[in-house]
């Protein structure tokens, strides 16, 4: 069993297939917990709700998170998230549609550790993967490991 607990924020069933594709063809055998939305997100990560049962629902070691999500949007997730100081160090990395600047300069400042643009690149979210495996820590931010542009 793995120690690390994969949170996927995505309300696309066709990009939930990619990254959960993408995690087996890596050899990671990390659970990954699907929030549709950015509310479940919140509910998910606060342990509220149908989410309040931890050994059901553990706090993920690493989030993947949309940005155009219905209900709360995903910088406002990414902003409750740290503002609460027991999340404050969990990594979370964008995987979005927008390729636009304003959109991965807000993500950074808001303290994402990568910020991927769908479809990701391969290697990229390969390497991202390879944080996963046993032994191995989430990336640091602006590390090579996080996919983001220097």
């Amino acid at each position: 069993m793995s120690d690390h607990v994969i949170l996927l924020v995505e309300d696309n069933e066709d990009d939930v297939f990619f990254l959960e594709r993408a995690v087996k063809k890596a050899g990671i055998t990390a659970p990954v917990h699907v929030a549709r939305d950015g509310q479940q997100a919140i509910d998910y990560l606060s342990g509220t709700g149908q989410y309040g049962d931890r050994s059901l629902h553990p706090l993920p070691t690493i989030v993947f998170l949309d940005l155009k999500l219905p209900y709360v949007h995903g910088f406002d997730v990414l902003a409750w998230v740290r503002k609460h100081d027991a999340l404050g160090a969990l990594p979370i990395v964008v995987l979005t549609s927008s390729a636009e600047e304003r959109d991965r300069t807000r993500a950074e400042e808001l303290g994402c550790v990568a910020y991927l643009v769908k479809p990701a690149e391969p290697p990229a979210l390969a390497r991202l993967m390879q944080c996963l495996k046993p032994g191995s820590a989430p990336p640091a931010t602006g590390s090579p490991a996080s996919g983001q542009r220097n």
